[in-house]
């Protein structure tokens, strides 16, 4: 079965309609048992000579690292929000990614006159389009999908250092048999989603009640 073209077909169909910030959105992290979901939102120049950007889960680590720091150079605006375990797990993960990506389109610098979001709506009162697979076929999504996942892998290095034993920065925090045995082992962090069946599974029913109950932390958020 042949990959989907991504390409900028939809961004230069808006412009053609007098759109002139179109913002391509993403998440990374969705179905993690570990960390923040992260998001990003891109406006990108048409004609910027970015070329290889597709999925981010079909680039290897270095080709991503890269294609960052070109989408960063030449983006004329972008940004990344999170949403955090604790989020995840008082909103459930569906309404965390939304959230994620929200905070990243506020976070632009310039804001989009339209939206090409990955698969679902976000509640901004702009105009948009929810395209699935839109991060295989869709430039300014790819684009989004790169910088969320560069941003998350980061931070699972980060959370690496502080909860050792988990294998985070090998396992990005999915539900790889290390990340299981060490749950298993060790019991959840605080930064651990506990609504999640593998991690709850690990907690006496009082304890996930109480995780429940924690209020979310503040949104973070990175701009240019």
């Amino acid at each position: 079965m042949s990959r989907p073209r991504c390409d900028a077909r939809f961004e230069r169909c808006l412009a053609r309609r007098g759109f002139t910030a179109v913002a391509g959105a993403d998440e990374a992290g969705r179905g993690a048992l570990f960390g923040p979901v992260v998001a990003a939102a891109v406006i990108l120049p048409l004609g910027a000579p970015l070329g290889g950007v597709r999925d981010s889960k079909q680039l290897p680590p270095a080709a991503r690292e890269e294609l960052c720091l070109e989408i960063k150079r030449l983006a004329a605006a972008w940004a990344v929000g999170e949403s955090s375990a604790a989020e995840i797990d008082r909103i459930n993960i569906y309404q965390a990614s939304r959230l994620a990506m929200k905070r990243a389109v506020l976070a632009l610098r310039t804001q989009p006159d339209f939206l090409l979001v990955d698969a679902v709506q976000i509640d901004l009162p702009v105009p948009q389009r929810a395209l699935i697979k839109g991060d295989a076929r869709v430039w300014s999504i790819a684009a989004a999908s790169i910088l969320a996942k560069v941003r998350r892998d980061d931070c699972m290095r980060a959370w690496d250092r502080m909860y050792p034993g988990y294998g985070l920065a090998r396992s990005k925090g999915y539900g790889t048999p290390e990340h299981l045995e060490a749950l298993a082992a060790m019991g959840p962090t605080a930064h651990h989603r506990f609504t999640f069946e593998p991690v709850g599974r690990m907690l006496p029913p009082w304890q996930a009640e109480l995780r429940l109950e924690a209020a979310a932390r503040p949104e973070g958020s990175e701009w240019r």
